[in-house]
């Protein structure tokens, strides 16, 4: 597998993102994912999962809060996005190879105890190894996200939120000839990014060879019942179904194609029941909206989780 990793240059005093790098070995090939660890290395994991086309750096205005609170956060950059390595061909992406990759790290940082946050696709992939390693998780935070089956239960963008907008992005993700991070980032929230932070989320990207893993993601969703994926969510919602710890869902009142998923997980997530479930005001980043909001409900489900 031919891969890249972008010049560690590219990182340098970005704005509000001054955090040591730490990198994982995650394929017999040598890919690497790099994840920024704070917080005491004895406290409760918090481990934050971002999406498509982001990278840790959507986390920026939570990780201190989150760490300062003794919790320890771990905030990979999944394979293709960030300071991790970046495969330069779209066939080299796939459902199971992201699931993979997330759990050689977790595996191999022995995380345990570990309360999630996962939004846009670390809500899919987080979902999958939250499933398939349980017994290494305490509790669950989603916001903007699901794990869709291609039109069977458990979710599916087909009919959930607006199923023409996600197909047009599919598209666009896989043609355009323009594919700007920080522009699909900046529309996808409701404040506007400053100079400073489009620069950082364009860091990861030099040139059109490092953008392979952000094209390929969009086509991966399942939203067909032929998609490959789709046998292994239908496994993890069964496992999903038995799911007793603290569940919580907190979407944005502001993206439409991820609405009404909350109420799924709700419904069908047994540790979701009873639960404070919220919505907060943003858009589908909501990190970047309501980042304090977010820190502080994670910190007392962390704290609830293991006390």
């Amino acid at each position: 597998m031919d891969f890249l990793d972008t010049p560690a240059a590219r990182f340098t005093d970005l704005a509000d993102y001054s955090f040591e790098p730490h990198f994982v070995e995650v394929d017999d090939c040598g890919l690497r994912m790099h994840f920024v660890d704070e917080g005491p290395r004895d406290g409760t994991p918090v481990l934050m999962l971002h999406g498509e086309p982001s990278w840790s750096y959507l986390y920026r205005s939570m990780i201190p809060v989150v760490s300062a609170a003794g919790l320890r956060v771990i905030a990979p950059d999944l394979i293709g996005f960030g300071r991790s390595s970046k495969p330069t061909r779209i066939a080299d992406y796939s459902f199971a190879r992201h699931v993979a990759w997330l759990r050689a790290c977790i595996e191999t940082l022995e995380l345990t105890r570990i309360t999630l946050f996962g939004q846009d696709w670390g809500s899919l992939t987080g979902l999958r190894v939250l499933a398939e390693l349980e017994p290494r998780f305490s509790a669950a935070m989603i916001s903007n996200g699901g794990l869709p089956t291609g039109g069977t239960p458990g979710g599916s963008l087909q009919t959930l939120g607006n199923a023409a907008a996600f197909l047009a992005w599919r598209t666009f993700a896989k043609y355009s000839p323009w594919f700007v991070a920080s522009s699909i980032i900046d529309r996808g929230s409701v404040r506007e990014l400053s100079e400073a932070e489009r620069a950082a989320y364009d860091a990861p990207f030099p040139d059109a060879r490092y953008l392979a893993g952000a094209r390929a993601f969009p086509a991966l969703v399942p939203v067909s019942p032929k998609n490959v994926a789709v046998p292994d969510n239908r496994a993890a919602w069964q496992k999903l179904a038995n799911f007793q710890k603290p569940f919580v869902t907190a979407f944005s009142t502001g993206d439409p194609i991820t609405r009404g998923m909350d109420r799924i997980l709700q419904e069908r997530i047994p540790g979701a029941r009873g639960q404070d479930h919220s919505r907060v005001r943003g858009g589908h980043f909501l990190q970047e909206d309501a980042g304090a909001e977010l820190a502080t409900r994670l910190v007392e489900l962390a704290h609830s989780s293991n006390a």
